[in-house]
Protein backbone atom coordinates (compact mmCIF):
# COMPACT_ATOMS: atom_id res chain seq x y z
CA UNK A 1 0.00 0.00 0.00
CA UNK A 2 1.01 3.22 -1.11
CA UNK A 3 2.54 5.43 1.94
CA UNK A 4 1.05 8.97 2.24
CA UNK A 5 2.35 11.75 4.82
CA UNK A 6 0.18 14.43 6.21
CA UNK A 7 1.69 17.89 6.57
CA UNK A 8 2.61 17.24 10.07
CA UNK A 9 4.51 14.36 10.07
CA UNK A 10 7.76 16.22 10.92
CA UNK A 11 6.03 17.49 13.63
CA UNK A 12 5.19 13.99 15.13
CA UNK A 13 8.80 12.85 14.74
CA UNK A 14 9.94 15.50 16.58
CA UNK A 15 7.71 14.64 19.55
CA UNK A 16 8.83 11.30 19.58
CA UNK A 17 5.50 9.44 17.73
CA UNK A 18 5.39 5.82 17.23
CA UNK A 19 3.86 5.48 13.61
CA UNK A 20 1.43 3.03 12.36
CA UNK A 21 -0.43 2.51 8.95
CA UNK A 22 -3.75 3.33 8.53
CA UNK A 23 -5.63 3.69 5.26
CA UNK A 24 -2.42 3.80 3.39
CA UNK A 25 -1.16 6.78 5.73
CA UNK A 26 1.73 6.83 8.52
CA UNK A 27 -0.21 8.09 11.03
CA UNK A 28 1.02 8.49 14.99
CA UNK A 29 0.00 5.62 16.74
CA UNK A 30 1.16 7.27 20.23
CA UNK A 31 3.54 9.64 21.45
CA UNK A 32 4.61 7.95 25.06
CA UNK A 33 2.05 6.73 26.83
CA UNK A 34 -1.75 5.79 24.76
CA UNK A 35 -3.16 5.34 28.28
CA UNK A 36 -2.15 9.47 29.17
CA UNK A 37 -3.16 10.43 25.91
CA UNK A 38 -6.95 8.67 26.62
CA UNK A 39 -6.97 10.54 29.72
CA UNK A 40 -6.17 13.70 28.91
CA UNK A 41 -8.59 13.98 26.80
CA UNK A 42 -11.18 13.18 29.22
CA UNK A 43 -9.64 15.02 31.92
CA UNK A 44 -8.23 17.93 29.95
CA UNK A 45 -7.70 18.11 26.24
CA UNK A 46 -6.09 16.10 23.19
CA UNK A 47 -4.29 17.23 20.22
CA UNK A 48 -4.91 15.07 16.89
CA UNK A 49 -3.90 15.45 13.54
CA UNK A 50 -6.84 14.29 11.43
CA UNK A 51 -5.43 15.16 8.07
CA UNK A 52 -5.49 11.42 6.53
CA UNK A 53 -8.84 12.12 6.38
CA UNK A 54 -10.86 13.18 3.24
CA UNK A 55 -12.57 16.58 2.04
CA UNK A 56 -14.79 16.48 -0.48
CA UNK A 57 -16.50 19.87 -1.50
CA UNK A 58 -19.82 19.49 -3.66
CA UNK A 59 -20.88 22.89 -5.21
CA UNK A 60 -23.77 24.13 -7.59
CA UNK A 61 -27.53 24.60 -8.22
CA UNK A 62 -28.20 21.23 -7.58
CA UNK A 63 -25.97 20.25 -4.74
CA UNK A 64 -28.57 20.02 -2.35
CA UNK A 65 -30.64 17.51 -4.35
CA UNK A 66 -27.38 15.75 -5.57
CA UNK A 67 -26.90 14.93 -2.05
CA UNK A 68 -30.01 13.77 -1.67
CA UNK A 69 -29.77 11.28 -4.20
CA UNK A 70 -25.99 9.99 -3.33
CA UNK A 71 -26.44 9.52 0.60
CA UNK A 72 -29.32 8.08 2.44
CA UNK A 73 -29.62 11.62 4.98
CA UNK A 74 -31.96 13.95 3.65
CA UNK A 75 -29.06 16.34 3.52
CA UNK A 76 -31.78 19.25 1.42
CA UNK A 77 -33.05 19.79 5.08
CA UNK A 78 -29.58 20.71 6.37
CA UNK A 79 -29.44 24.81 7.38
CA UNK A 80 -26.53 26.65 6.32
CA UNK A 81 -24.07 26.52 9.50
CA UNK A 82 -25.15 22.74 10.14
CA UNK A 83 -23.00 19.46 10.30
CA UNK A 84 -24.99 15.85 9.31
CA UNK A 85 -23.64 12.36 9.91
CA UNK A 86 -24.80 10.37 7.03
CA UNK A 87 -23.76 7.03 5.16
CA UNK A 88 -22.93 6.55 1.06
CA UNK A 89 -24.35 3.00 0.42
CA UNK A 90 -24.44 1.13 -3.17
CA UNK A 91 -27.48 0.22 -4.69
CA UNK A 92 -27.32 -3.07 -2.81
CA UNK A 93 -27.68 -1.34 0.81
CA UNK A 94 -24.12 -1.82 1.51
CA UNK A 95 -22.28 0.28 3.44
CA UNK A 96 -19.14 2.38 1.28
CA UNK A 97 -18.40 4.75 4.10
CA UNK A 98 -20.19 6.65 7.13
CA UNK A 99 -18.99 10.55 6.43
CA UNK A 100 -19.96 14.06 7.68
CA UNK A 101 -21.66 16.57 5.89
CA UNK A 102 -21.38 20.57 6.30
CA UNK A 103 -23.69 22.68 4.59
CA UNK A 104 -21.49 26.06 3.92
CA UNK A 105 -24.47 27.90 2.03
CA UNK A 106 -27.05 26.90 -0.09
CA UNK A 107 -24.97 25.46 -3.15
CA UNK A 108 -22.03 24.60 -1.26
CA UNK A 109 -21.21 21.49 1.08
CA UNK A 110 -18.12 20.27 2.08
CA UNK A 111 -18.34 15.94 2.80
CA UNK A 112 -15.92 14.74 4.91
CA UNK A 113 -15.12 10.18 4.26
CA UNK A 114 -12.74 8.69 6.24
CA UNK A 115 -9.03 7.92 5.57
CA UNK A 116 -9.21 4.63 3.60
CA UNK A 117 -12.20 5.64 1.75
CA UNK A 118 -11.72 9.37 0.34
CA UNK A 119 -10.60 8.15 -2.86
CA UNK A 120 -13.57 5.72 -3.02
CA UNK A 121 -15.97 8.25 -1.61
CA UNK A 122 -14.89 11.15 -3.96
CA UNK A 123 -15.03 8.51 -7.43
CA UNK A 124 -18.57 7.77 -6.27
CA UNK A 125 -20.14 11.09 -5.81
CA UNK A 126 -18.35 12.46 -9.07
CA UNK A 127 -19.97 9.22 -10.68
CA UNK A 128 -23.18 9.83 -9.35
CA UNK A 129 -23.23 13.50 -10.23
CA UNK A 130 -23.00 12.49 -13.70
CA UNK A 131 -23.25 15.40 -16.46
CA UNK A 132 -25.97 18.29 -16.28
CA UNK A 133 -25.89 17.93 -20.30
CA UNK A 134 -27.11 14.34 -20.30
CA UNK A 135 -29.61 14.09 -17.46
CA UNK A 136 -27.41 14.58 -14.47
CA UNK A 137 -26.67 17.16 -11.88
CA UNK A 138 -25.69 20.46 -12.46
CA UNK A 139 -23.08 20.07 -9.76
CA UNK A 140 -19.26 20.05 -9.32
CA UNK A 141 -17.31 17.72 -7.16
CA UNK A 142 -14.17 18.64 -6.08
CA UNK A 143 -11.46 16.40 -4.20
CA UNK A 144 -9.11 18.82 -1.73
CA UNK A 145 -7.97 16.09 0.42
CA UNK A 146 -4.49 16.31 -0.63
CA UNK A 147 -4.47 19.90 -0.18
CA UNK A 148 -6.12 20.00 2.86
CA UNK A 149 -4.78 18.96 6.91
CA UNK A 150 -7.62 18.81 9.99
CA UNK A 151 -6.70 19.47 13.35
CA UNK A 152 -9.34 18.14 16.04
CA UNK A 153 -8.66 19.53 19.96
CA UNK A 154 -11.27 17.51 21.90
CA UNK A 155 -12.07 17.68 25.72
CA UNK A 156 -13.21 19.72 28.35
CA UNK A 157 -10.59 22.44 28.26
CA UNK A 158 -10.55 22.95 24.24
CA UNK A 159 -13.18 25.74 24.13
CA UNK A 160 -10.79 27.76 26.18
CA UNK A 161 -7.61 26.96 24.37
CA UNK A 162 -8.91 27.60 21.10
CA UNK A 163 -10.00 31.18 22.48
CA UNK A 164 -6.33 31.92 22.97
CA UNK A 165 -5.90 32.01 19.30
CA UNK A 166 -8.99 34.21 18.38
CA UNK A 167 -9.68 37.57 19.20
CA UNK A 168 -11.85 38.77 21.99
CA UNK A 169 -14.50 40.36 19.78
CA UNK A 170 -15.13 37.16 17.52
CA UNK A 171 -14.96 34.69 20.95
CA UNK A 172 -18.87 34.14 20.34
CA UNK A 173 -18.10 32.69 17.47
CA UNK A 174 -16.50 29.85 19.15
CA UNK A 175 -18.50 29.65 22.38
CA UNK A 176 -21.98 30.23 21.01
CA UNK A 177 -21.19 27.28 18.13
CA UNK A 178 -23.45 24.24 18.39
CA UNK A 179 -22.19 20.78 18.07
CA UNK A 180 -22.32 19.40 14.61
CA UNK A 181 -22.46 23.08 13.41
CA UNK A 182 -19.20 25.22 11.66
CA UNK A 183 -18.35 28.29 10.71
CA UNK A 184 -15.68 30.16 9.69
CA UNK A 185 -13.63 32.07 12.38
CA UNK A 186 -10.68 34.07 12.98
CA UNK A 187 -7.55 32.87 13.79
CA UNK A 188 -4.69 34.65 14.69
CA UNK A 189 -1.67 32.11 13.82
CA UNK A 190 1.71 33.54 12.92
CA UNK A 191 1.31 37.09 13.93
CA UNK A 192 -1.29 36.91 10.89
CA UNK A 193 -4.82 36.57 11.17
CA UNK A 194 -6.55 33.36 8.80
CA UNK A 195 -9.93 32.62 8.61
CA UNK A 196 -10.36 28.95 8.82
CA UNK A 197 -13.55 26.41 8.99
CA UNK A 198 -14.15 25.33 12.73
CA UNK A 199 -16.70 22.67 13.77
CA UNK A 200 -17.66 21.42 17.13
CA UNK A 201 -17.61 17.90 16.01
CA UNK A 202 -15.22 14.86 17.14
CA UNK A 203 -15.06 11.41 17.60
CA UNK A 204 -14.04 11.00 21.37
CA UNK A 205 -17.26 11.65 23.26
CA UNK A 206 -16.05 14.85 24.85
CA UNK A 207 -16.55 18.31 24.03
CA UNK A 208 -14.36 19.37 21.00
CA UNK A 209 -13.70 20.85 17.75
CA UNK A 210 -12.08 19.98 14.59
CA UNK A 211 -9.78 22.81 12.08
CA UNK A 212 -9.89 22.46 8.05
CA UNK A 213 -6.39 24.51 7.06
CA UNK A 214 -4.21 24.25 4.17
CA UNK A 215 -1.31 22.28 3.85
CA UNK A 216 0.66 25.00 4.16
CA UNK A 217 -0.79 26.91 6.94
CA UNK A 218 -0.99 23.48 9.48
CA UNK A 219 2.27 23.34 11.22
CA UNK A 220 2.15 26.73 12.25
CA UNK A 221 -1.69 26.27 13.50
CA UNK A 222 -0.60 23.04 15.33
CA UNK A 223 2.52 24.82 16.88
CA UNK A 224 0.25 27.42 18.01
CA UNK A 225 -2.00 25.40 19.49
CA UNK A 226 0.58 24.29 21.66
CA UNK A 227 2.25 27.28 22.00
CA UNK A 228 -0.99 29.01 23.57
CA UNK A 229 -1.65 25.73 26.28
CA UNK A 230 -0.33 25.54 29.60
CA UNK A 231 1.88 22.88 30.81
CA UNK A 232 0.00 19.78 30.83
CA UNK A 233 -2.98 21.49 29.30
CA UNK A 234 -2.92 20.47 26.00
CA UNK A 235 -1.46 16.53 24.92
CA UNK A 236 -0.78 15.71 21.38
CA UNK A 237 -2.50 12.05 21.09
CA UNK A 238 -2.41 9.47 18.30
CA UNK A 239 -4.93 6.55 17.01
CA UNK A 240 -4.27 4.16 19.69
CA UNK A 241 -6.25 6.63 22.28
CA UNK A 242 -8.83 7.80 19.67
CA UNK A 243 -9.81 3.83 18.83
CA UNK A 244 -9.95 3.78 23.05
CA UNK A 245 -12.28 7.08 23.41
CA UNK A 246 -14.66 6.44 20.46
CA UNK A 247 -15.39 2.93 21.82
CA UNK A 248 -16.35 4.19 25.23
CA UNK A 249 -18.41 6.53 23.28
CA UNK A 250 -20.00 4.00 21.61
CA UNK A 251 -19.71 5.04 17.71
CA UNK A 252 -18.52 3.12 15.25
CA UNK A 253 -15.48 2.59 12.99
CA UNK A 254 -15.30 2.03 9.35
CA UNK A 255 -14.26 -1.89 8.85
CA UNK A 256 -15.12 -3.02 12.27
CA UNK A 257 -18.71 -2.06 12.65
CA UNK A 258 -19.63 -0.41 9.75
CA UNK A 259 -18.41 -2.74 5.95
CA UNK A 260 -20.28 -2.82 2.35
CA UNK A 261 -21.60 -6.37 3.80
CA UNK A 262 -23.07 -4.58 6.69
CA UNK A 263 -26.84 -2.90 7.32
CA UNK A 264 -27.55 0.53 8.80
CA UNK A 265 -30.64 -1.05 10.45
CA UNK A 266 -28.38 -4.10 12.22
CA UNK A 267 -26.02 -1.28 13.29
CA UNK A 268 -28.64 0.79 14.98
CA UNK A 269 -28.10 3.91 12.34
CA UNK A 270 -31.76 3.46 11.12
CA UNK A 271 -32.57 7.63 11.82
CA UNK A 272 -29.51 7.80 9.57
CA UNK A 273 -31.41 6.47 6.50
CA UNK A 274 -34.03 8.55 5.22
CA UNK A 275 -36.96 6.66 3.10
CA UNK A 276 -39.35 8.98 3.71
CA UNK A 277 -37.54 11.56 1.56
CA UNK A 278 -38.65 12.46 -1.73
CA UNK A 279 -37.12 11.34 -4.69
CA UNK A 280 -35.31 8.07 -5.43
CA UNK A 281 -31.46 7.79 -3.95
CA UNK A 282 -28.88 5.02 -4.21
CA UNK A 283 -29.74 1.98 -2.25
CA UNK A 284 -33.20 3.17 -1.80
CA UNK A 285 -35.02 -0.15 -2.75
CA UNK A 286 -32.48 -2.11 -0.86
CA UNK A 287 -32.52 -0.35 2.42
CA UNK A 288 -36.28 -0.24 2.17
CA UNK A 289 -36.12 -4.14 1.94
CA UNK A 290 -33.73 -5.01 4.88
CA UNK A 291 -36.00 -2.26 6.52
CA UNK A 292 -39.15 -4.19 6.53
CA UNK A 293 -37.37 -7.81 6.82
CA UNK A 294 -35.71 -6.68 10.12
CA UNK A 295 -38.92 -5.35 11.30
CA UNK A 296 -40.94 -7.46 14.06
CA UNK A 297 -38.69 -10.27 13.35
CA UNK A 298 -36.25 -12.60 15.62
CA UNK A 299 -33.44 -13.15 12.49
CA UNK A 300 -29.98 -11.91 12.10
CA UNK A 301 -27.83 -9.80 14.33
CA UNK A 302 -27.79 -6.10 15.52
CA UNK A 303 -24.78 -4.36 16.87
CA UNK A 304 -24.75 -4.45 20.76
CA UNK A 305 -22.33 -2.82 23.84
CA UNK A 306 -21.02 -5.94 25.66
CA UNK A 307 -19.70 -5.18 29.33
CA UNK A 308 -16.82 -7.21 30.98
CA UNK A 309 -17.19 -8.89 34.36
CA UNK A 310 -14.32 -10.17 34.58
CA UNK A 311 -10.37 -8.51 33.65
CA UNK A 312 -10.03 -10.04 30.61
CA UNK A 313 -11.25 -8.08 27.01
CA UNK A 314 -12.33 -9.36 24.14
CA UNK A 315 -10.82 -8.32 20.87
CA UNK A 316 -12.48 -8.14 17.50
CA UNK A 317 -13.53 -11.45 15.82
CA UNK A 318 -13.66 -13.05 18.81
CA UNK A 319 -16.86 -15.39 19.15
CA UNK A 320 -19.61 -14.26 21.17
CA UNK A 321 -21.10 -17.46 23.20
CA UNK A 322 -24.39 -18.27 24.75
CA UNK A 323 -24.33 -21.34 26.73
CA UNK A 324 -21.44 -22.28 24.68
CA UNK A 325 -22.83 -22.11 21.29
CA UNK A 326 -21.69 -19.20 19.09
CA UNK A 327 -24.40 -16.61 18.72
CA UNK A 328 -22.53 -13.55 17.56
CA UNK A 329 -18.82 -11.90 17.01
CA UNK A 330 -16.71 -8.75 18.33
CA UNK A 331 -16.26 -5.63 16.28
CA UNK A 332 -14.05 -4.08 18.42
CA UNK A 333 -13.16 -4.44 22.23
CA UNK A 334 -10.64 -3.43 25.02
CA UNK A 335 -10.16 -2.49 28.05
CA UNK A 336 -12.05 0.79 29.41
CA UNK A 337 -9.18 3.42 30.95
CA UNK A 338 -12.11 5.48 31.92
CA UNK A 339 -14.44 2.77 33.57
CA UNK A 340 -12.19 0.35 34.71
CA UNK A 341 -13.49 -2.82 33.40
CA UNK A 342 -13.13 -4.19 29.52
CA UNK A 343 -16.20 -3.43 26.95
CA UNK A 344 -16.87 -4.49 23.50
CA UNK A 345 -19.07 -3.61 20.86
CA UNK A 346 -20.37 -7.14 18.70
CA UNK A 347 -22.95 -8.24 16.26
CA UNK A 348 -25.08 -10.75 17.90
CA UNK A 349 -28.01 -12.77 17.49
CA UNK A 350 -31.19 -10.56 18.24
CA UNK A 351 -32.61 -12.56 20.29
CA UNK A 352 -29.46 -11.94 22.78
CA UNK A 353 -29.40 -7.65 22.61
CA UNK A 354 -31.44 -6.94 25.57
CA UNK A 355 -29.98 -5.31 27.87
CA UNK A 356 -29.03 -7.19 30.97
CA UNK A 357 -28.80 -10.21 29.08
CA UNK A 358 -25.33 -13.04 30.22
CA UNK A 359 -22.94 -13.79 27.17
CA UNK A 360 -19.43 -15.06 27.32
CA UNK A 361 -16.56 -14.26 24.88
CA UNK A 362 -13.86 -16.77 23.50
CA UNK A 363 -10.63 -15.47 24.80
CA UNK A 364 -8.59 -18.11 22.58
CA UNK A 365 -10.58 -20.83 24.30
CA UNK A 366 -10.75 -19.36 27.76
CA UNK A 367 -14.75 -18.13 28.17
CA UNK A 368 -14.71 -15.03 29.75
CA UNK A 369 -18.36 -13.50 31.32
CA UNK A 370 -19.99 -10.32 29.52
CA UNK A 371 -23.46 -8.64 29.71
CA UNK A 372 -25.27 -6.81 27.06
CA UNK A 373 -25.64 -2.93 27.86
CA UNK A 374 -26.88 0.04 26.24
CA UNK A 375 -24.63 2.16 24.09
CA UNK A 376 -22.55 4.14 24.73
CA UNK A 377 -20.73 3.06 27.51
CA UNK A 378 -19.09 6.23 28.18
CA UNK A 379 -20.97 9.97 28.48
CA UNK A 380 -19.66 13.19 29.50
CA UNK A 381 -21.13 15.12 32.12
CA UNK A 382 -22.21 18.32 30.62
Amino acid sequence: MTENYTALYEEHRKLGASFTDFGGWQMPLKYSSELAEHHAVRKSAGLFDLSHMGEVWVTGPDAAAFLDHALVGKISAMAVGKAKYSLICNEDGGIIDDLITYRRDDEKFLVVPNAGNAKVVAAALAERAGSAQEGGFDVTVQDASAETSLIAVQGPKAESILLRLVPAAQHELVTDLLYYAAVEVPFLVGGASQDLLLARTGYTGEDGFEIFVNNDDAVALWQALIAVAEDGELTPAGLASRDSLRLEAGMPLYGNELSLEGDPFAAGLGPVVALSKEGDFIGKAALAAKKEAGAGTTTGRRLVGLKGLGRRAGRGHYPVLKDGNTVGEVTSGQPSPSLGYPVAMAYVDVEFTEPGTALDIDLRGKTEPFEVVALPFYKRQK
